[in-house]
């Protein structure tokens, strides 16, 4: 009897530990680390901050060997960019052979690259002649990562721009544009038959910096709402964020294709615009980031798929002062180089690190309001377990 009391006190010991030294992360938040810049901290201390934050996905934009050296046994998932200069190369399965060989091998498995991106918003570069060397260099590298036994582990796909749609509103109108629509099957054929997912780069601040007139702030800020209904699915949508990924999802079933996964590559807000860049402000930025991660927390799905958690890459880490083009290219980082917040999206750090305190030991926390909540009910429950087995052991 006594050894039966014993082991019926180890349950609530055993929850009361599970419950004591539960994660509660953000488990498909994700973040672009760019770096057209000349004033970022090294590689080493990126990671320091993106562990820091608790951040276990990001994405760069090439195969930097510092970068992935860095990365190594840090437990951070990494995707990888094929420039899109190399695609044409890469078409040739021996140089696609040769390029995982040296680009990906030598760091895999210590650092976790789950995905290669293959070029980025090809569909929509200026150079057309990427588009016909999109698929055979996707196809190749692919090829590449089975002969060497790395397929099992890495995804390969390619980021596409929402530009490649035609129709987006309502989201049950989504349809690729005709003149991409060809290569676009073969794409969604090669996704569909290696299981990877279809990357979208969303941003939600270009539709409304182009008609904010027309297209509510509120909207497109994941601020509260009254939204939209979409006339044929009867689906509600109350941000922009989540109608632009299903709408990507109707186009790839109008071609066919049903299954595949929509992940959002890149996403975000910028701080600073030119005058003539409306909305690009740090209240917008920091308003738009802070209510996707409260999303994120809650491992939302959108409407037509709300059992699908959203998987999602914010851009960027950093401000990166060598973008080219208007004011708000460089202005989308969440943090400056010097690893000081850019603005307050619910991450606690200290904002201006000092010789004693580095962005990597900053207290920081991306528990959202509800999060904190759960948090605290979850430690009710502990103190009320623990009340429990202390009576236990005295009536034993």
């Amino acid at each position: 009897m006594a050894t039966f009391c014993r082991n019926i006190a180890l349950i609530p010991f055993f929850l009361l530990l599970s419950l004591t030294f539960s994660d509660f992360g953000v488990t498909c938040l994700g973040v672009n680390y760019g770096q057209v810049a000349n004033n970022l901290p090294p590689p080493d201390k990126v990671v320091d901050l993106l562990s820091s934050l608790k951040i276990t996905k990001s994405r760069i934009y090439d195969t930097n060997p510092q970068v992935l050296t860095a990365f190594a046994n840090s437990n951070i998932e990494l995707i990888v960019t094929v420039e899109n200069q190399m695609l044409a190369v890469l078409v040739d399965p021996q140089q696609a052979l040769q390029w995982v060989s040296t680009h990906i091998k030598p760091y895999f498995p210590a650092t976790k690259i789950t995905g290669i991106a293959v070029g980025n918003e090809v569909f929509t570069d200026d150079d057309t002649s990427l588009i016909q060397n999109l698929v055979p260099a996707t196809v190749s590298i692919h090829g590449a990562l089975v002969q060497l036994g790395l397929d099992k582990y890495i995804q390969v796909s390619t980021p596409n721009s929402l530009a490649v749609l035609e129709e987006s509103y309502p989201p049950s109108a989504g349809s690729f544009k005709t003149e991409v629509a060809g290569i676009m099957s073969q794409y969604l054929q090669f996704l569909s038959s290696t299981k990877a997912p279809f990357w979208i780069n969303a941003y939600t601040y270009f539709a409304y910096k182009d008609a904010p007139n027309r297209i509510s702030l509120d909207y497109a800020l994941f601020n509260p709402n009254s939204g939209m209904v979409d006339p044929y699915t009867k689906l509600h949508y109350d941000n922009m964020l989540y109608a632009q990924v299903d709408a990507a999802i109707f186009a790839m079933a109008r071609l066919g294709y049903n299954g595949i996964e929509v992940r959002v590559s890149e996403t975000g807000w910028p701080s600073k615009g030119d005058p003539n860049e409306v909305g690009a402000t740090v209240v917008n930025a920091a308003t738009y980031n802070k209510n996707l991660l409260r999303r994120q927390m809650a491992n939302e799905g959108t409407p037509l798929r709300p059992n699908m958690r959203l998987e999602v890459y914010l851009f960027a880490l950093f401000n990166e002062d060598m973008k080219p083009g208007p004011t708000s290219e460089r202005n989308y980082g969440l943090f400056q180089p010097d690893g000081t917040m850019a603005y307050n999206v619910g991450l606690s750090a200290l904002s201006t690190p000092s010789s004693s305190s580095t962005p990597s030991s900053a207290s920081i926390s991306l528990a959202s309001s509800a999060t904190k909540a759960a948090n605290k009910e979850n430690q009710s429950l502990v103190n009320w377990m623990l009340v429990f087995l202390l009576t236990f052991r005295a009536f034993m």
